[in-house]
């Protein structure tokens, strides 16, 4: 059996009992008393899982003596990846236009109707075209104000219109005058402080409105190193006695997740990184949530990708709890501070139920 190594054999035939689209194009069944090897989502009647040997490519399914399924056709690009293809290419196009193309265009191009192409992107990406160039305009902004230091160049070599919807866009996302960004962030004061933990050193990062990140680590320089990343050329402040309070809340979640919730926070990401963060806050302690039950829960079924990559992009550990995030089948999936520390906290979590 040639079956993928990233999709198990019993994960691959749950696939096929729920004739899974998401799952096509990372492995083919085929069935030994027809002769026909099939893509998960195949319509036909399901074998029985005696009968069913699982590959990789359809190529190996058919090196060993299989035919392709005249239905589903499983030696074709399916719907779901010609889908996930147009939407790659209008993330590109909307990433790298200098004005960036509407709806009508984008769907044109996809060969969609405007209202199908819409529905597509946002169940992929979690964002609507619109609101996915907007954060790529405001991305390039930044990258310009980084670069060259000049608001008026930044603003229309990003594909702003005008000085003054750039200016909006800016306050929005960046809680910054533009001035403040283009010198490296250095208008924004951020305060860190550390402490030993269970789990290594925590590494706390505080804005004027709260905790901009947590950072797990082996020691301290590591953490104030991701702190560093984080804030670029932000002007860091050691964080003196002032800040010990803060800390040991910091701590005590850490041991006693339910105190998480009681702490200030400063969150800073997209429209739907946001979204996804704040279904995480609302996990229960002790359990957990799959990619694809946090993206039905936001409303967005089919981004359990997006999800993943949202739950990637979280700098505050266990105040957003990444970590109560599992892969379909309950295994770990990754996590930015180690999976180690990710099953010490479950574990903990659990006991304390």
């Amino acid at each position: 059996m040639s079956l993928n190594q990233t999709v198990p054999a019993e994960e691959a035939w749950q696939a096929v009992l729920a004739r899974d689209d998401a799952q096509d194009g990372s492995f083919v069944f085929a069935v030994a008393t027809t002769g026909v090897y099939c893509r998960p989502s195949c319509p036909a009647r399901r074998p029985l899982r005696r009968n069913v040997r699982f590959f990789a490519l359809p190529r190996e399914a058919e090196a060993a003596g299989f035919r392709a399924c005249k239905r589903c056709r499983p030696n074709e690009i399916s719907k779901a990846q010609r889908d996930a293809l147009a939407v790659a290419d209008a993330c590109r196009a909307l990433e790298t236009a200098d004005t960036p193309p509407n709806l009508a265009a984008l769907a044109a191009v996809a060969g969609l109707s405007a209202f199908h192409f819409h529905r597509i992107f946002k169940a992929h990406t979690g964002l609507t075209p619109k609101a996915y160039g907007e954060a790529a305009r405001a991305r390039r902004a930044a990258n310009l104000l980084a670069g060259e230091g000049r608001v008026t160049d930044a603003a229309f070599g990003a594909g702003f219109g005008s000085l003054s919807r750039f200016y909006e866009a800016a306050a929005r996302r960046f809680a910054l005058a533009p001035a403040a960004l283009a010198a490296g962030g250095k208008g924004e004061i951020i305060v860190t402080a550390q402490a030993p933990c269970p789990l290594g050193t925590v590494t706390a990062a505080f804005s004027r409105r709260g905790i901009a990140a947590i950072e797990l680590g082996a020691d301290g320089e590591a953490g104030l190193e991701a702190v560093r990343q984080r804030f670029g050329q932000a002007l860091l402040v050691a964080g003196g006695a002032d800040f010990e309070a803060l800390m040991a809340q910091i701590v005590a979640a850490v041991t006693e997740p339910e105190k998480a919730a009681e702490l200030p926070l400063d969150i800073r990401g997209t429209a739907f990184e946001e979204r996804v963060w704040a279904a995480l806050r609302r996990i229960p302690v002790g359990t957990t949530a799959t990619y694809g039950e946090i993206a039905a829960a936001i409303g967005a079924p089919a981004a359990h990708r997006a999800v993943a990559r949202a739950c990637g992009a979280n700098r505050i550990a266990v105040a957003i709890p990444c970590h109560r995030v599992v892969r379909a089948d309950g295994s770990l999936a990754g996590y930015r501070w180690g999976v180690t520390r990710k099953k010490a906290l479950l574990e903990a979590e659990a006991g304390g139920r």
